[in-house]
């Protein structure tokens, strides 16, 4: 019946479907007029944890569709129960809002999964600790450079107790790490800690794995500030046709490899090939991540 007075419409393929306001208020009333609605909260807290995956951008697409679905359940209140639950979907709803340049959402909902965390498992749990290294990159986002350095240090100081110098979510906080010195100009602690990542990258994972390919861009990055072109070049050309093979043409870390050689080529005075590729980066931006994106208002700012 509702559906055929169109206050229920369903998706062409059928497994999604849109409920008309006044379906949605009545079933709320009905809800707290028989005492079910905490349960049907708890309920979704536990469905959504469930559908909602991390922020990787092979997700994208599932968590563009249930992303406000999640910024409701940020406003409950778990059960002790559920409260755990809860931690790990606003979680992986703030890595995924953070991946969109949605900075304060994302800070909202990593910040109370964090505390969440610490409460009910520690500081030192894995878990406690992927939310306070994402909580920390946030921060890297927004210029808050001393207190992100300030996390990171504790991030990367338990990961190599607990889980040895040379594990990847070692690496990946001491990267992080590397990030803080450098956007406070502090190229040679950056420079230090990248090349550290990257030779132990490539001897744990291999020279074509993912994670050493951002260490080898990141480093190219620091390179690139301190105005070693060529160097930095050199690196972003090997990045890129390896990401481009692995991730895509098209994948968000390729791209801002792209655009940072586009860079290089500048400051060298290459012109014409600096404005191809920023061109190239701009328009898949556009379609990829959207108009107002950070990432693309950088493009076209540096098209300027």
């Amino acid at each position: 019946m509702l559906r055929d007075y169109c206050l229920i419409v369903p998706d062409e393929a059928g497994d999604e479907f849109e409920m008309h306001g006044l379906v949605q208020l009545s079933t709320r009333k009905w809800l707290k007029a028989y005492g079910q609605q905490e349960m049907f909260k708890q309920q979704y807290i536990d469905r959504m944890a469930a559908s909602f995956p991390t922020g990787q951008y092979e997700n994208w697409a599932t968590c563009r569709s249930l992303f406000a679905h999640v910024q409701v359940a940020l406003g409950y209140r778990p059960s002790e129960n559920t409260v755990e639950t809860w931690a790990k979907l606003l979680h992986n709803g703030g890595w995924y809002a953070r991946s969109q340049g949605r900075y304060d959402v994302a800070q909202q909902m990593v910040s109370k999964a964090r505390k969440v965390r610490e409460k009910k498992l520690g500081k030192e749990d894995v878990a406690t600790l992927a939310s306070t290294s994402v909580f920390s990159l946030i921060l890297l986002d927004r210029g808050r450079w001393s207190e992100a350095e300030k996390l990171l240090v504790q991030v990367m100081e338990t990961f190599k107790t607990k889980l040895g110098a040379d594990h990847p979510n070692m690496l990946t906080s001491m990267a992080n790490l590397a990030s803080t010195y450098m956007n406070q100009g502090r190229w040679s602690e950056a420079e230090k800690l990248e090349v550290q990542v990257m030779e132990t990258f490539k001897t744990k994972l291999g020279a074509d794995h993912p994670h050493t390919l951002t260490s080898m861009a990141n480093l190219a990055l620091t390179y690139m500030n301190q105005g070693r072109w060529e160097e930095a070049e050199k690196l972003l050309v090997q990045v890129i046709g390896t990401r481009k093979t692995k991730l895509g043409a098209d994948h968000p870390h390729t791209l801002t490899s792209m655009a940072n050689l586009a860079l290089t080529y500048t400051n060298q005075g290459r012109w014409s090939e600096a404005e191809k590729l920023e061109v190239q980066v701009m328009e898949t931006r556009k379609t990829k991540l959207g108009a107002d994106h950070p990432d693309t208002l950088k493009s076209i700012g540096n098209l300027a």
